[in-house]
Order: C-alpha cells, then sequence, then structure tokens
C-alpha cells in the first residue's frame, strides 16, 4: 500500500491551518467533546473580541445569552449535533465587553476512522448589520401596515396576479361591507356590476394596468348588500426586482355624494338655461303674435269690405275661404299669446276635479276608441285659480298629444293630488314653498328621449308627421301654467310613455268636500271594464255607446268584424265583447265570437240580434256567452251583463 510521507501530511495540515487563521468574517473554532474551546482564528477574536489565550481551555457557552443559558442551548446544541451530524441556528450572543450581535452558528461533529467522537467543529458568522437590516424592514412593513389599516376613507387592498383579493383594510371594510374574513381570496370582479361584467371590465382593467402601468377610471361598484356607490378606481402593478408581476395594488373611494351634488349642479344649470331661453324663445313669439294679429286686422277687414260688394258666387266663394284662413291665422297667434304669457286669462276659484268631470266627455271622445281613459282624482283636491276655458284646453292638448303617442292603443291615466313643495323642492321647479295641486296625464305610449323632452314646450316643435301637428299645443299649456303661477314637468322613457305634470298654486278658500268624507282616493271610473261594442249601424252604435258608458265601462268600437279583430289582436285589456249578428264583410257575429274566444278564452260575450234565438248559430260557444234582443233596453242591457259577470 502507498503510504503518505508524513512531511507531506505536515505541509497539507499546516496549509490548512493558514487558511482557517486567514478567514476574517467567520468565527472557525474547535471544540472537545465536552464543549470546551480548543482551537481560535482571527475570525473569531475580531467579532467576539476574545484572544486566542484568553479562550483556550474554557467552555464555550459563554457566548450565549443569560436566556439561552437558562434554557440549556448550548448543552443541546452539541446533543443535536452529535446525534444528528449537524445543528444549525441563528441568535444572539455575547461579546467579551458583553455586547450582543446576531449570529448564524452551525456545529458540526468531528468523528476518527472508527466513529469515535473527537469533537466539534464550529462556524459561526456574525448577522448582526442583515439582522438590523431585516428588522428595520419589518419595522417599516409594519408601520406602513398600521398605516394603510388606519385608513377609512379610502378601500385599499391587494390583488394577485389574477385578480384575487390577498390583503383588505378597514377602509375596504367600511366602503365595501366584506369583512377580512369573507373576502379574502374572492376575484375582485364580485364589486363590478353585471353590465361591467358583461363587458368583462375587470379583466380588461388589470390588463391595462399591467400593460401601461396604472389603470384609472370612475364607475358603479356594488357594496356587500347589493347597493351602489360611484367609486374613484386606481389599480397599480407591483412587480418584484427582476420585474416579474406578482400582483395589483388598488385604492378605491367613494365619491357617491361628489357625484349627486355634481348632477345637482348641473341640473340646476340646464334649468336655469332652459328657463332663459323659454323666456327668451317667449318674448320673441309675443311679439311676433302681436304684429301677426295687426297684420290680421288689416286682412279681416278688407275681406269684410270685399263681401259687401262681391256678387259673383264665385268671388263670394274666394272671400269665405280666405276669410277661413284668417281665422285660423287668428287662432295661431292666439296659441302663440298664451306660450309667451300674453293672452288675457279671466282667472277664478275652482276645484280641478269639477273642472275634470264636467269636461270629461269631451276627453273621452278625442282619446278614440283605442285608447281606455281613466280618472283617479284625489278627495279633498285643493283649489286653484284659473281661467277655466284655459284650463280645458290644456288639459284637452295633453290629452290629445297622449292619444297620438299611442297609434296602437293603450291607456291613458288622469290624476290629481294635493302636492306640498318644501324649501329643497322648490329650487328644482322655481316656485316658492307651499301647497299646489298636482293634475297628471300619464299614457303608456312611445315615450321621448331626454332630448325631445327638453324641447317639447318650443313654440312649433313637433315629431309629428308633417300635416298632423303646429307644435304649438304643448306650448299653449306652458304659457297657460306659468301664466297661471305654476310649473309643468314632463317624465318620460322611450318605449315605457310619458307623465306630463301640472303644479297649480292652492287657494285657500272654495274648499267644498266636507270633513267627514272619506279620505280615501276617488277610485278610477273604469270598475266595470271594457267594452268592445261591434255594430255596423251608426245610430245604432251610438245608442249602445251611451248605454254601456252609463253603466260604467269603457267604450271601444268596431263596424265590423274584421275591425274587432284587430282590436283583439292587440294589447288592449277587453271585458266584454258587445257585438251584432249579422253584419257585412262576410263573418257574422256567431263567428266572430267563436274567433274572440280563440283568442282570448276568458272573453265575456254578449249576442244581439233582431232574430229569434232559437235562430241563431250558437253550437260551439259555450258558457260565458249570451244573447238579447232587439230592440233592448239598458235595464234589459244591465241584466244581462250582470248575468255574465256571475255566471248566471
Amino acid at each position: 500500500m502507498n503510504v503518505v510521507p508524513r512531511e507531506t501530511t505536515t505541509s497539507q495540515d499546516g496549509r490548512f491551518q493558514l487558511l482557517v487563521d486567514a478567514v476574517t468574517d467567520y468565527a472557525i473554532y474547535m471544540l472537545d467533546p465536552t464543549g470546551v474551546v480548543v482551537s481560535w482564528n482571527a475570525g473569531a477574536q475580531r467579532f467576539k473580541g476574545y484572544v486566542e489565550s484568553e479562550i483556550l481551555g474554557t467552555h464555550f457557552s459563554r457566548f450565549y445569552t443569560e436566556e439561552d443559558l437558562a434554557t440549556e442551548l448550548p448543552r443541546r446544541a452539541l446533543e443535536i449535533a452529535a446525534r444528528e451530524g449537524k445543528f444549525e441556528a441563528e441568535g444572539w450572543r455575547v461579546r467579551k465587553d458583553g455586547t450582543h450581535f446576531w449570529a448564524h452558528v452551525v456545529i458540526d461533529p468531528i468523528r476518527d476512522a472508527r466513529g469515535n467522537l473527537l469533537g466539534y467543529a464550529k462556524i459561526t458568522r456574525d448577522l448582526t448589520e442583515r439582522k438590523k437590516t431585516q428588522q428595520a424592514l419589518r419595522e417599516s412593513e409594519e408601520r406602513f401596515r398600521l398605516l394603510v389599516q388606519g385608513v377609512t376613507d379610502y378601500a385599499i387592498y391587494m390583488l394577485d396576479p389574477q385578480g384575487h383579493v390577498t390583503n383588505w383594510n378597514a377602509g375596504a371594510q367600511r366602503i365595501k361591507g366584506y369583512a377580512e374574513s369573507e373576502i379574502l381570496g374572492c376575484h375582485f370582479s364580485q364589486f363590478y356590476t353585471d353590465e361591467d361584467l358583461a363587458t368583462e371590465l375587470p379583466r380588461r382593467a388589470l390588463e391595462t394596468a399591467a400593460r401601461e402601468g396604472k389603470f384609472e377610471a370612475e364607475g358603479w361598484r356594488l357594496r356587500k348588500g347589493g347597493t351602489r356607490f360611484w367609486a374613484s378606481v386606481v389599480i397599480d402593478p407591483i412587480r418584484n426586482d427582476q420585474g416579474e408581476l406578482i400582483g395589483f395594488a388598488k385604492i378605491t373611494r367613494d365619491i357617491t355624494e361628489r357625484r349627486q351634488a355634481q348632477e345637482a349642479l348641473d341640473h340646476a344649470q340646464a334649468a336655469l338655461f332652459q328657463a332663459q331661453k323659454m323666456e327668451a324663445v317667449g318674448q320673441l313669439t309675443g311679439g311676433v303674435a302681436h304684429d301677426f294679429n295687426n297684420l290680421l286686422t288689416i286682412i279681416v277687414n278688407n275681406l269684410d269690405l270685399l263681401t259687401r260688394n262681391a256678387r259673383e258666387p264665385r268671388d263670394v266663394k274666394l272671400i269665405e275661404s280666405a276669410q277661413r284662413a284668417a281665422e285660423r291665422g287668428a287662432k295661431l297667434t292666439q296659441q302663440l299669446l298664451a306660450f309667451s304669457r300674453r293672452q288675457p286669462l279671466q282667472p277664478d276659484t275652482h276645484n280641478p276635479n269639477t273642472l275634470i268631470e264636467g269636461f270629461e266627455s269631451v276627453l273621452r271622445r278625442a282619446c278614440g276608441e283605442m285608447i281606455r281613459l281613466q280618472l283617479s282624482l284625489a278627495p279633498r283636491i285643493r283649489w286653484v285659480s284659473v281661467d277655466a276655458p284655459q284650463f280645458e284646453s290644456a288639459l284637452l292638448n295633453l290629452i290629445v298629444n297622449a292619444r297620438d303617442a299611442m297609434p296602437n292603443g293603450g291607456s291613458l291615466k288622469i290624476m290629481t293630488g294635493n302636492v306640498t313643495l318644501s324649501e329643497k323642492d322648490s329650487a328644482s321647479s322655481d316656485l316658492p314653498p307651499g301647497q299646489y295641486a298636482s293634475i297628471a296625464v300619464q299614457d303608456t305610449g312611445t315615450g321621448m328621449t331626454p332630448e325631445i323632452v327638453n324641447r317639447v314646450f318650443e313654440p312649433f316643435f313637433t315629431t309629428k308627421e308633417i300635416g298632423k301637428g303646429t307644435g304649438l299645443g304643448l306650448s299653449q299649456v306652458y304659457g297657460f301654467v306659468t301664466q297661471s303661477g305654476g310649473h309643468i314637468k314632463v317624465d318620460s322613457t322611450p318605449g315605457q310613455g310619458t307623465k306630463v305634470t301640472m303644479l297649480l298654486p292652492a287657494q285657500e278658500t272654495g274648499i267644498e268636500m266636507s270633513e267627514e268624507e272619506d279620505e280615501m282616493e276617488r277610485p278610477a271610473r273604469d270598475s266595470a271594464g271594457t267594452v268592445l261594442i261591434v255594430e255596423d249601424e251608426p245610430a245604432v252604435l251610438e245608442v249602445a255607446s251611451d248605454i254601456f258608458d252609463s253603466l260604467g265601462y269603457d267604450v271601444v268600437t268596431a263596424t265590423d268584424a274584421n275591425e274587432a279583430i284587430k282590436v283583439l289582436d292587440g294589447n288592449l285589456s277587453i271585458d266584454v265583447l258587445f257585438s251584432d249578428v249579422i253584419m257585412p264583410n262576410g263573418m257574422n257575429g256567431v263567428e266572430l265570437s267563436r274567433k274572440a274566444r280563440e283568442m282570448r278564452p276568458d272573453l265575456k260575450i254578449l249576442l244581439a240580434s233582431g232574430y229569434p234565438m232559437s235562430a241563431l248559430p250558437s253550437e260551439g260557444l259555450g258558457a260565458g256567452v249570451s244573447f238579447i234582443s232587439k230592440p233592448y233596453r239598458w235595464t234589459e242591457l244591465a241584466e244581462k251583463l250582470r248575468g255574465l259577470r256571475t255566471g248566471a
């Protein structure tokens, strides 16, 4: 076998010792099996403070703190090293002068070839500066955490790269309503509305932040309870030292009140602009109407003079045509003067309900056959000071406009009520606080966009086809209401209908209802239902309509079966079909009844005929169908209808 010369081994040991002694950043020394120091290098002397002569032969436990000595850490460290082959830890150690330093310690057992324990190699590194840096970082992070957690006006939280919430501050809990335990791990998209989710806004927001370095926006967000708030949102990407995306910082602020204040300011500015515009247009319109009246005066009088001397029928006809045109021009000027609030009014104290009820028949005729008119008039309505004919004219204009907005039929309701305006309410209507009577006309028509609503009261503005409206009807209503000291408001949604509300100042006197009267709202006058009358003879149709109207029914008419089927095919609610049996244009009343039953199985049907009932083909009509013979009286008709309702 080869034997290494002793000189070579000694030389190698010497070089190793030189290497150990040269290391100054590590304390490298040996312990005997009991923990006594048997060697000492320059690094140990540098940061422990002992020279070799002071420390050799002493126990290494002198480097440990009182706390570690109390737990016998030196003994346990040697036992672990001997048993497990290594002991490694970090902790406070003590220098010669008693100061502490943070040490990283490794103890390895040293054994001979037969496995006998000869001692321990101990390597210690001074990590005090790193410990201080880490401690400072932890303290900084803690201060930052306390700062973030102390903020309650902002929701400040972090997301992972996929958008899941990883922390949550008190402001987030206050604004969004979730406790930390409820939201950690959830995706932040649950704060977004369905509209934003449909456009994938959460995903796009994170992509924008990652790509551009920031995402900033305002929009509606959801609280825990589902309520909405207007939020200002900033999302910043968080990257590590290598530039890798590790998450996002998200800051949200609730600015709902600020938005509401801005909207109120915008509304007030828009209302002021509208009032100024309407005032300017009114002054211009009044001047034009005044000058136009002067011209009409000349024209009318000259036509009257020509009439006296006209002898030829052709001349008389031409003059009469010109006079009719002049009369129409005079009516237009009256409408213009109404808008500009220069029409002569003769106000008197009136009960709005009484005016409406007295004018009801005209309003119903104006609605036409396809419109179901209801009256819902509040009891003890406050009286108002108005020119009664002008009030009726304004109401008629509203009814006609509502009717034209429902070409396929629908419902129209006239409502009255008492309104009290507070200081806040009066600011939006330019009316002083106080008591007012409200008269509203609501339809189920096509509705209007906000742009059209802003212009509906302008003279000559109309959305109707050429030749179907002058654009002065609502202008006249506006002029009448404002000249009467009131306010008019339009609420409309495309596809859902329009509501026009007139507010007129209430009068302190003239209340005609007694204190004992029922305070319940007067029921709408459609309690009997709606009847579709099918009759080809105009005189008979008029009589039947009057009878049903007197019985409390809303009346819709048709002159033949084809018209009736069109009505039944629409959306209008029909309770009773009253039809003549013998009708022109093919389909008779019995055939119409069968068709109507297919379309509306619950429809009540009453057939009228001058023929004996036994001669009528009534097979297949079933229950809910009755006959009445012509001529009939209203009492007989009422009895038949009562039987249909009760099934008798």
